[in-house]
């Protein structure tokens, strides 16, 4: 690739570079996970690319009764790790229902990629449930 910038006239060059410049980032922000989280018939919609550290990614509160934390560990269109923790928003602190961990290969399949199928989880007194599925985007087998 080297030879072919000497080979272009200085403006193409500078354009060229540009372009790789600008469309690079797009490369790498095709990486996605979706989640669709369903608490009392209401769905919310949790989007996450990949992130170096798991730690400081937050949980979401669904609905004021479950907390849920999706975590892609991974660089650019590589991933690592998917863990997926789904909690009980309980009094004194909440209460790990589920966590699920996803590793690669992640078989080459459509994209969006299915990821968990459909999970139903129940927790509480009233044993409600919380409800969600999640698809890779963009992932390289």
């Amino acid at each position: 690739m080297l030879g072919m910038l000497v080979c272009l006239p200085p403006k193409k060059t500078i354009t060229f570079l540009l372009t790789v410049l600008l469309l690079t980032p797009l490369a790498q922000a095709n990486l996605l996970l979706h989640c669709e989280v369903t608490y009392a018939g209401s769905t919310q919609v949790i989007e996450t690319g990949p992130v170096a550290d798991p730690y400081p990614v937050q949980s979401i509160d669904i609905g004021g009764r479950f907390w849920f934390k999706p975590v892609m560990v991974g660089e650019g269109n590589r991933v690592d790790y998917v863990k997926l923790y789904a909690y009980l928003d309980a009094q004194k602190q909440p209460l790990l229902l589920q966590e699920a961990i996803y590793r690669p290969p992640f078989p080459a399949a459509t994209t969006p990629h299915p990821l968990t199928g459909e999970q139903h989880l129940y927790g509480g007194a009233l044993e409600r449930e919380l409800i969600y599925s999640c698809t890779l985007q963009g992932v390289q087998p």
